[in-house]
């Protein structure tokens, strides 16, 4: 091979290599020359916010993919029509902007669309020579090392749009509210034509002229643009009449600024550029507006802030999430969100007691609970008013909110308890079991409003717990955690739907099931509750955690929980209920009414209660009896005769007629007498304190009795054992006192006058 040959093989490689080696040096991405914006949308597509890039600008780069077909041609069809042909530079271009120039025509660009993006991308001043020889270097390395594609999408994403608006899909979203992907041949024609002159064609938009200055210049721009595309588009002759392609712009001021504090977490926890988010807007802007209304209309009693989360139950996604009464108001923190600040959720527990209690066997919906004063190892817990009613059913004790019935429950559940529930229901940072003992079941923790959320929106999926989801997409969720049974929750829910609203005193229609809460202190006052698919919680308070005798939750809380699921259902937003088949182990059984077991013969007033077969708690009922009661002196009768006649007594056990009496309630008690056909067959003896399981401190220097109470037939005589050691005698419903001589175990046994008994282990452990 000769010389020249060789050097012309060379020459040719060298070509090559310089064509070729360009694409496969690494390179960085053509997005990473500028900064993003980022955007959030709600499910319905509706533009949330726009941020600003790190530079100021708005530019949401939007791969050209997700850039609608009819914007990527009509930018081609106006700026750079031989795009796909020439290498980065058009030559006749040039020369015919050049021409048109010099002999005072309109003037012509000679840019190509990779000419732009380097003079943007790089920073160069093309207006001389230099600066337009540099340009045209810099465009051929572009194409160069990347594709028409790449190249494309870069100018689409950097292109001006006026002011500080970038590109076509932050220019989509100011300007019409809308994704680039969704814009019509109309709008793209709009668009094409702003950044080659976006100050004059925009006018006031863009911060330079007029509007009516720029919509001439914006027309005259548009119908070249028009010709050119009906040309190549017929079918698309009606763009040439004039009403065809008015689009309405919007301004930068106007951007939407919707669900500030949901957005603002979306953004803490994503670093992605676009998305899309649960809410519902419609949703959203209903609880925005009736929260604020609310929260003005308590200011005259201290009222300031408040917050609210509406979860749809089947998805677990938030629909919406007001986390102050206003974001803008510095005065209240109004940007700081409240469903995730940590708070006293008072008795709002208290439905998840009862669900264990269902669940655990010890109680079914009619039950009778005991609210009445009881001392748990140094823990005396009261109810709201001060006071105790007695024997009460166990869906009136739950939805008046007793306390003293919720602590006793909660003090007999077993394995899962309470705070085993909480922990196993995502509520993060809790302190020892032992830190809280049964104050827990009145509010002594601490959760947020979307651990709250998660709880209740488990009674809405038959006990089934999931996490939160944000996302319109959310990621896969986790395998949901059973909790309780669906026999229940649902159990639950019917008991708290019939919670009578403080406006009508009846419960709600449609049926809500909903429950209030009250912090001690009176910080905090919450109402959370189901209602359809929706899950929603309400907190109401100040963020200063300051105390205010108006935070009670049925008195602050409740309405504006109430009014919220009003709206939502007076707006059609309200979704219907989830279907559920009612399980197979749920039962509707009639009780007595006074005793809540089945009813005997002598039972009159009946109603019905929900079971849970296999586990409800169900005997025959011996409250009531008939006797035989002497006309004459109004004391039994031993025998059927002439001036006897029948009536029928509740015959309560002594502990109940004790409680009865300490709770002023009237009670018609039997007569007197001696007959056999009377005597009550009670039951055996049961220990009422000491309370099963809990461990007795005592001081060397300062012992303390411990109180032994019992339960039993009334008028009989009950002896007290420690081991085979007689402690003392008392009889049903007394306390005796004792204080054991040292520190070890003790088996108490409580013996009745027939030789019944039951006994108690007690662990006594001495402390300096």
């Amino acid at each position: 091979m000769g010389r020249r040959a060789m050097a012309g093989l060379l020459c040719t490689l060298l070509l090559l290599a310089l064509l070729v080696l360009p694409r496969w040096l690494p390179k960085p991405p053509l997005s990473s020359l500028a900064p993003s914006s980022r955007s959030i949308t709600a499910a319905g597509g509706e533009l949330l916010r726009l941020t600003l890039a790190s530079d100021e600008q708005y530019r949401l780069w939007t791969p050209l993919d997700d850039i609608a077909l009819p914007m990527r041609e009509a930018v081609l069809l106006y700026e750079d029509r031989w795009f796909y042909w020439h290498v980065g530079v058009n030559p006749w271009a040039l020369v015919r902007a050049a021409g048109s120039t010099a002999v005072g025509q309109r003037r012509m660009g000679g840019s190509t669309i990779t000419m732009q993006l380097a003079r943007r991308a790089y920073g160069i001043d093309s207006r001389d020579f230099k600066g337009k020889l540099r340009q045209v270097a810099a465009a051929l390395w572009l194409e160069l090392r990347y594709s028409k594609r790449d190249i494309l999408e870069a100018y689409l994403n950097l292109a001006p749009f006026g002011g500080n608006i970038e590109g076509v899909g932050a220019a989509s979203l100011v300007y019409l509210r809308k994704p680039a992907r969704q814009l019509t041949a109309a709008e793209a024609l709009n668009l094409a034509v702003i950044p080659q002159n976006p100050r004059k064609r925009l006018g006031e938009f863009a911060g330079g002229g007029t509007r009516s200055s720029a919509s001439a210049e914006l027309r005259a721009a548009r119908q070249r643009l028009v010709q050119r595309w009906v040309a190549r588009h017929p079918a698309d002759a009606r763009l040439l009449e004039a009403d065809a392609l008015q689009t309405p712009f919007k301004t930068r001021g106007s951007l939407p600024f919707h669900a500030p504090h949901l957005v603002d977490a979306l953004l803490r926890q994503s670093g992605e550029r676009e998305l899309g988010a649960s809410v519902d807007l419609p949703t959203q802007m209903v609880l925005e507006r009736v929260l604020g209304e609310y929260v003005k209309s308590r200011v005259d009693v201290g009222i300031n802030n408040a917050c609210a989360l509406l979860v749809d139950a089947s998805t677990m996604q938030v629909k919406a999430l007001v986390g102050s009464a206003d974001y803008r108001n510095e005065a209240i923190a109004g940007q700081v969100n409240c469903a995730l600040g940590r708070r006293s959720p008072g008795s709002t527990l208290k439905p998840f007691i009862y669900g264990l209690a269902l669940d655990q066997g010890l109680i079914h919906s009619a039950s009778i609970l005991k609210d009445a004063p009881n001392s748990y190892g140094g823990f005396s817990p009261e109810n709201f008013d001060g006071r105790f009613a007695g024997p009460l059913p166990a869906q009136e004790a739950l939805i008046r909110s007793r306390n003293l019935p919720a602590v006793d429950l909660a003090s007999r559940l077993v394995r899962p308890n309470l705070y085993d529930f909480l922990k196993l229901g995502g509520v993060q940072k809790m302190a020892s079991e032992s830190h809280y003992g049964l104050a827990l079941a009145l509010g002594g923790g601490e959760l947020t409003s979307e651990e709250l959320a998660q709880l209740y929106a488990m009674l809405a999926n038959r006990g089934q717990w999931q996490e939160l989801q944000y996302l319109a997409k959310p990621k896969p969720l986790q395998p949901a955690v059973a909790l309780l049974s669906a026999a229940a929750t649902q159990i639950t829910l019917e008991m708290l739907r019939q919670s009578p609203r403080p406006d009508t005193y009846a419960p709600a229609r449609p049926a809500v099931a909903w429950k209030t809460g009250t912090s001690w202190g009176f910080r905090d006052a919450w109402t959370a509750g189901v209602f359809g698919r929706y899950t929603l919680v309400v907190w109401v308070g100040n963020f200063d955690g300051s105390s205010n005798p108006a935070l009670i939750g049925i008195e602050a809380a409740a309405p504006l929980f109430l009014r919220i699921v009003d709206a939502l259902r007076a707006e059609r937003l309200a979704p219907a209920e989830m279907a559920f088949t009612q399980p197979a182990d749920l039962q509707k059984i009639e009780v007595c009414a006074a005793s809540g077991d089945l009813p005997n013969d002598a039972c009159k007033v009946r109603q019905t209660a929900w079971f849970i077969a296999g586990k409800s708690p169900i005997r025959q009922s011996t409250l009531h009896r008939t006797v035989l009661i002497d006309s004459r002196s109004g004391k039994l009768a031993c025998a059927p005769g002439p001036h006897t006649r029948e009536e029928t007594f509740e015959y309560w056990p002594s502990d109940m007629l004790a409680l009865f009496k300490r709770a002023g309630l009237p009670l018609r008690l039997p007569p007197s007498g001696a007959c056999a056909q009377v005597a009550v067959a009670d039951g055996a003896p049961h220990i009422v304190l000491p309370l099963r399981g809990v461990i007795h401190m005592q001081r060397l220097n300062q012992p303390q009795a411990i109180q032994l109470r019992a339960e039993a037939g009334s008028g009989t005589l009950l002896h007290w054992f420690a081991q085979d050691t007689l402690l003392g005698q008392s009889h049903p419903g007394e306390t005796l006192a004792w204080t054991p001589p040292q520190a070890g175990r003790y088996t108490l046994r409580v013996v009745d006058a027939d030789g019944r008994s039951e006994t108690r282990e007690l662990a006594v452990e001495l402390v300096q």
